[in-house]
């Protein structure tokens, strides 16, 4: 039980933290649908990792979805001085130096996840696998690069 509310704590406060890191890069976004839109993609890759562990990883699931689910917190956390001093930078530069140094976390976080939890490291890849592809529709659906 301590695992499942540890879990879902996790992946609340994250869901927060990353609305919030949403809500003050606004001026980034040209609608507020293209700012659900990446808060969407954001937790997608995560609610695939969680039905994935809740569907095959009989009695490791919860622990492994504590353990990823703190990596998601960190990383969130990581973008919380974003969003306290977003006024005294460049809105631009540091939302993305923001994003960058949160996914780099969250990459180093997940890994070691896997290898306390004790599971393959296909969880590992499968999940990088999801971050290219959110990362992916970020740049080109949301952020429109190309």
């Amino acid at each position: 039980m301590k695992e499942i509310c540890l879990a879902l704590f996790y992946f609340t406060a994250s869901t927060i933290i990353t609305w919030w890191f949403i809500k003050q890069g606004a001026p980034l976004y040209s609608t507020s649908g293209l700012m659900i839109a990446s808060c969407s993609i954001a937790g997608a890759k995560w609610g695939i990792q969680i039905g994935a562990a809740l569907l095959y990883l009989n009695k490791k699931k919860w622990l492994f979805i504590r353990r990823i689910g703190g990596a998601c917190f960190v990383g969130s956390c990581i973008l919380l001085p974003y969003c306290f001093f977003k006024g005294f930078r460049s809105v631009d530069k540091s939302f993305l130096l923001s994003l960058v140094a949160a996914v780099i976390t969250m990459i180093v976080l997940y890994y070691h996840s896997v290898k306390q939890t004790t599971v393959s490291l296909k969880w590992f890849w499968g999940w990088v696998g999801c971050l290219c592809i959110a990362v992916s529709l970020q740049l080109f659906v949301v952020f429109k690069v190309v």
